[in-house]
């Protein structure tokens, strides 16, 4: 059955409660919000369970959200695992023979389930069937388990690491783009309600600018934010007199608690203390760049050499700053290897053969 919105009184509280809980508080993703509510409200005319559902896309752009609003708005609960937990085709067995019935099975990261594991859930996709094997050797004997109807709803970061065999047996595939800022703002406005902040729009426009078109992004900022300016409800002194005289503008821990009020002095100060540009780009992102236009005079620079470069693993590289920076314009991935952009150097304040003051 769904849940009740969790209460703020710690860390994953204060996650869970930012999460949305329905498609009309859930921001962004237009089109894939109007195909899920006509596969839905289809499904519950019939009063059956929705098909299965492949959702994929970066990091915190709302997969697992997606997935429990579904669970929601079928009225059915929801079971939640990961690829990497399911380690034996036992532990997917025990899962599917557990299920009853019209109940959710959500598997986060599910290009990482092992191959065993996945050659059992063929069978139960397609036909809700659980083939097992008892025994070893010329003792061993198969039968078949019949499933009761259920859903699994996939989320992966990796779509093109999932078998084409175990692709196909989703009946729909949903990927999740970047979030426009507009988008942002208002997720930004709405997670301020509940953490009972204020925050003023130009505040929550340069929040959004720096989120990284990602919804996660802009609430963990949102809160460093807040925490700015609970510390420093006047003055709003910048980070470097904040470590000079640490209790100067401070609130004593005795004193009466205020609703904080995040403006753009705060904002500004936090991503300085955090050292995130007005783009939203950290000091890696940065100092990326500028190795490849420091070092390898803009590019082309392969993988290989910039990720020894930067002392970071390729794949980290690869999906971590990449797609960020790409979807910018600041980096461009070519077949000779990766280049700066024009607007790189213009972020940068470089112009092509000068190096950084």
């Amino acid at each position: 059955m769904p849940q009740k919105q969790p209460e703020i009184n710690t860390e994953e509280g204060a996650l869970e409660a930012l999460r949305p809980q329905s498609f009309e508080d859930y921001v962004g993703q237009a089109k894939i919000k109007a195909n899920l509510k006509l596969i839905l409200d289809a499904a519950k005319g019939r009063s059956e369970p929705c098909d299965h559902l492949l959702f994929y896309g970066q990091a915190g752009l709302g997969k697992t959200t997606l997935a429990y609003i579904i669970g929601r708005e079928m009225n059915v609960n929801i079971r939640s695992t990961s690829g990497p937990a399911i380690e034996k085709a036992g532990d997917m067995a025990a899962l599917l023979s557990n299920l009853e019935a019209n109940e959710i099975l959500f598997i986060d990261e599910i290009h990482r389930l092992n191959k065993l594991a996945e050659e059992i859930l063929y069978p139960a996709l397609e036909s809700r069937k659980l083939h097992l094997i008892v025994g070893k050797g010329p003792s061993a004997r198969t039968f078949t388990l019949d499933l009761p109807p259920f859903t699994v709803l996939g989320a992966t970061t990796k779509v093109n690491m999932l078998s084409a065999p175990l692709r196909s047996r989703f009946g729909a595939t949903f990927r999740l783009d970047y979030y426009q800022n507009e988008d942002i703002e208002k997720i930004i406005s709405r997670s301020a309600k509940i953490l009972g902040v204020a925050i003023e729009p130009e505040a929550a426009r340069a929040l959004a600018q720096a989120s990284r078109f990602t919804p996660r992004v802009a609430n963990r900022l949102l809160k460093r934010a807040r925490d700015y300016a609970q510390v420093y409800p006047t003055g709003n002194i910048p980070p470097q007199a904040a470590s000079a005289a640490p209790t100067a503008g401070r609130i004593s821990s005795g004193a009466s608690k205020k609703k904080p009020i995040i403006n753009l002095d705060v904002v500004k100060n936090t991503l300085e203390m955090l050292e995130i540009d007005q783009l939203g780009l950290d000091e890696t992102d940065r100092e990326l760049l500028k190795i490849i236009v420091q070092k390898f005079n803009g590019g082309p620079v392969g993988l290989k050499t910039l990720a020894a470069a930067l002392n970071e693993e390729m794949e980290t590289i690869e999906e971590v700053y990449e797609p960020f920076l790409m979807k910018l314009g600041l980096l461009n991935r070519t077949s000779l290897g990766r280049m700066a952009t024009p607007i790189a150097y213009e972020h940068l304040g470089l112009k092509r053969g000068k190096k950084l003051i």
